[in-house]
């Protein structure tokens, strides 16, 4: 159990580094470590030795991006979550609201600076480069559940 909690804080530390919140992290380390299919928010708090709050909060925004969801559990009046199936590809998916999100703020500086500005010609890259990432991405997804299926019929 040591190693696998070892390996979930070396993960967690892993997603900080590369910006989410820290208990975000170690609540989304312990989800994907758990050998249970669901855990409560007082397994988390216990497991992790944090409070109920901070696990409230870390589920919340993992439930926002869709990497979690929230289950019935027969005979427990205890929420109880868990990792999505397609977790990775929900996530990806919304990253797309994201990537307008940036492009259009991108095409607004460029009407304020000029297309033809030193300014101006960094914010068409940035544009451009999110629209190719928007035209991209969901392909890449399709490629990924064809290939997710394909690998289950064939198990």
């Amino acid at each position: 159990m040591t190693d696998l909690m070892d390996a979930a804080e070396r993960l967690a530390l892993t997603l900080t580094e590369g910006g989410m919140q820290r208990m975000t992290a170690r609540v989304m380390s312990a989800l994907l470590f758990a050998e249970q299919e669901t855990v409560t928010a007082g397994e988390l708090a216990e497991r992790l030795k944090i409070s109920p709050g901070t696990v409230s909060t870390a589920v919340k925004n993992l439930a926002t991006v869709g990497l979690i969801e929230r289950v019935p559990a027969p005979g427990s009046r205890r929420e109880h979550f868990r990792f999505r199936g397609d977790a990775w590809t929900t996530l990806m998916s919304s990253k797309n609201t994201t990537l307008k999100v940036m492009q259009d703020a991108a095409q607004e500086g460029i009407d304020t600076a000029g297309e033809d500005s030193v300014a101006g010609r960094r914010l068409v890259e940035m544009r451009d480069f999110y629209g190719y990432l928007m035209a991209e991405l969901p392909p890449v997804i399709d490629r990924w559940t064809a290939a997710k299926i394909e690998r289950a019929r064939l198990e």
